[in-house]
């Protein structure tokens, strides 16, 4: 356990990263000729955008790749001067013998002030003959679009849920753990396309012993199962508030979940509810939106949530 899973099994070349299928190929283009232009990778957490630029450097470089890299996290380095001194330092020296070019690789580059993006978007220009840049983003409309027009986009999606649990089997069974066949799918059900949280979430259920089972994933990953959350909304529509609002209190508890976490879980379980109908789940999407805003505005989480379950009630109740 000394060692995390995710950077254990992180693909070391571009032809092993799983999922992203018209990403990769493209990539692969760019490591057999051994060039590239500046890049941008865009997409949610956890679905290959740093496996990606470092293996696209590794193929291109060889293993060696390290001293023709800087990789810098954007967040903890945002301001103007990190891009004046840090990056302009980098980019004004000469590639390693046998190479044409270095590489910059600026990961969350969306956290970059504005006045960073400006800096960066001439050292772009004023060195693209020695140094290429690789951006990494959640959100690629927070990039300026100067250094947008700068770059081939990529565009990284969530995982499908077979590819994460196909990923999360083949490290199972690596790492020793004898990993059920519910517990695998819990995992591909919790991660929600992002490949880092199913790994993390399988290496935190081993820990605590080999037999890895979907209840020690749930209990584990603070996600209610949804069967719990069918049952809440069952007891709104035939048991009334008081049994709805104690079966929502015993997931709250059980799980230890936080207020928003049960809103956000149940709304994602409501498509899958067979028991009601569209106008049904239109009120109720309402009400747990309502709700949803009132705590992250500071509304008092519990009154906020009994508050959530009686409109339900009313929406649903005979």
């Amino acid at each position: 356990m000394s060692e995390l899973w995710v950077e254990r099994h992180r693909p070391r070349s571009v032809s092993g990263i799983k999922g992203q299928r018209a990403v990769v190929d493209r990539l692969r283009a760019y490591a057999e000729t051994r060039t590239f232009p500046h890049l941008m990778f865009a997409g949610p957490p956890g679905t290959g955008k740093t496996t990606a630029a470092l293996a696209l450097a590794r193929d291109v470089f060889g293993e060696s790749y390290r001293s023709n890299l800087l990789e810098m996290n954007a967040s903890d380095e945002r301001k103007l001067e990190s891009i004046r001194t840090k990056v302009k330092q980098f980019a004004r020296t000469a590639p390693m013998p046998g190479t044409t070019f270095k590489v910059i690789f600026l990961d969350e580059a969306d956290a970059l002030t504005p006045d960073a993006q400006g800096a960066l978007r001439r050292i772009m220009e004023q060195y693209s003959e020695t140094c290429r840049f690789i951006l990494s983003c959640n959100y690629s409309s927070k990039i300026i679009e100067a250094i947008q027009s700068r770059c081939a986009v990529f565009r990284f999606r969530p995982l499908d849920e077979d590819k994460v649990l196909e990923m999360v089997t083949d490290v199972a069974h690596k790492e020793g753990v004898e990993l059920d066949a519910e517990a695998a799918e819990a995992i591909a059900h919790v991660s929600l396309g992002d490949l880092r949280k199913a790994i993390t979430s399988l290496q935190v259920a081993a820990s605590l012993g080999p037999h890895v089972t979907r209840e020690l994933v749930y209990e584990t990953t603070a996600t209610a199962p949804p069967e719990e959350l069918h049952g809440f909304f069952l007891a709104c529509k035939e048991d009334g508030f008081q049994p709805a609002r104690r079966r929502m209190k015993g997931i709250l508890d059980q799980f230890g979940l936080a207020g928003t976490d049960l809103v956000n879980q149940l709304h994602r379980e409501l498509g899958d509810v067979t028991f009601l109908d569209e106008v049904q789940k239109l009120g109720v999407t309402e009400a747990m939106a309502e709700a949803d805003f009132r705590m992250v505005e500071g509304g008092g989480e519990s009154l906020q949530l009994d508050a959530m379950a009686a409109r339900i009630c009313m929406l649903l109740g005979n």
